[in-house]
């Protein structure tokens, strides 16, 4: 499908078309989850990953030798995200529970609770510093919790989307305060912390994942009228469409590449697809599964993607 530019022009460093390594082969399957695995996310060195499931099981992987490390559970429903601490000694897990788990990576065992939302925890991220995180939920209610303080309460509670809350994502960069959500009313809501501004873009269908660039200028939003949208972070103008794959139904994910110069999109019928963001040009599709690929996570270099599915599989793609 024709590539679709809409409103201002990209920022001048995307302009050019960085050759980059698209990693498409397929090195490991990772087994273990029973049923769907809803998320995997790279540490933040890229030397480990987490998946987490229907299966109600975190795992910890070794995804360059396809070794499974650790087994994690606790949960009692199913786990739906997850989020690695800077200095890879937590993790911060959510789902059905309706409440967030912090874990101790080595010991395996939980080290805290926070309880405050009344439905599923949808999407969970940290933010800025190792001791905050920010949840969107079912009972569409954002919320950021201060893991340093002694209270079990979030310290800011942003009720302002009319559906579930899909995705969260934060932008620190240049000293800012900023937490952005998707929500299945159509909308992204951006809001600055310190200002207590809230700034709206309505997309107008559903957005089931949010994703910003390395410099926080932009946002991705994978929307279930099979299209990511790329905004600008700042004025919320829509800059590009990517086509091509199929997204209707299902909560999946996309991501942008270590440069930003490229789109990665799972697709509800198995696929990966790539797209050249400067040019709007789907680059490459690939089958990666039998069924849905539910999320992605890039090696912080690009050199690896982890992709996730229904079909209970994790990939391993260099």
């Amino acid at each position: 499908m024709p590539p679709t530019p809409l409103g201002p022009a990209l920022p001048p460093h995307l302009a050019a078309e960085p050759s980059e390594h698209f990693p498409t082969s397929a090195s490991y399957e990772l087994k273990g989850h029973e049923g769907p695995v809803y998320a995997v996310r790279f540490n933040s060195q890229g030397t480990y990953c987490l998946s987490c499931g229907k299966d109600r099981t975190l795992r910890l992987w070794n995804p360059h030798t396809g070794r499974l490390v650790k087994t994690y559970t606790g949960h009692g429903y199913d786990v739906r995200d997850v989020t690695v601490t800077k200095d890879n000694s937590k993790f911060a897990s959510c789902g059905g529970d309706k409440q967030v788990f912090v874990w101790d990576v080595g010991s395996g065992k939980i080290i805290r609770k926070l309880r405050g939302h009344d439905a599923p925890i949808n999407a969970i991220t940290q933010g800025a510093g190792d001791e905050v995180l920010v949840t969107g939920s079912y009972d569409q209610a954002v919320k950021v919790w201060d893991c340093r303080s002694r209270s079990f309460d979030p310290v800011q509670v942003m009720t302002d989307a009319s559906d579930s809350v899909t995705s969260v994502t934060t932008n620190t960069a240049g000293g800012r305060a900023e937490v952005a959500a998707a929500s299945v009313d159509g909308g992204v809501r951006r809001y600055d912390i310190r200002m207590g501004c809230l700034f709206t873009d309505a997309l107008h269908v559903p957005v089931t994942h949010l994703a910003a660039s390395r410099d926080g200028a932009m946002l991705l939003a994978a929307c279930m009228d099979s299209c990511i949208r790329l905004l600008d972070r700042a004025e919320g103008d829509l800059l590009m469409e990517f086509r091509g794959h199929k997204h209707a139904s299902t909560r999946i994910e996309c991501c942008l590449s270590p440069t930003d110069a490229h789109v990665f999109g799972a697709s509800e019928d198995g696929r990966v697809c790539i797209w050249d963001l400067a040019s709007g040009e789907m680059v490459e599709s690939h089958q990666a599964h039998s069924d849905s690929v539910c999320s992605m996570a890039l090696h912080p270099e690009g050199s690896t993607l982890c992709t996730s599915s229904v079909d209970g599989l994790i990939k391993v793609w260099v």
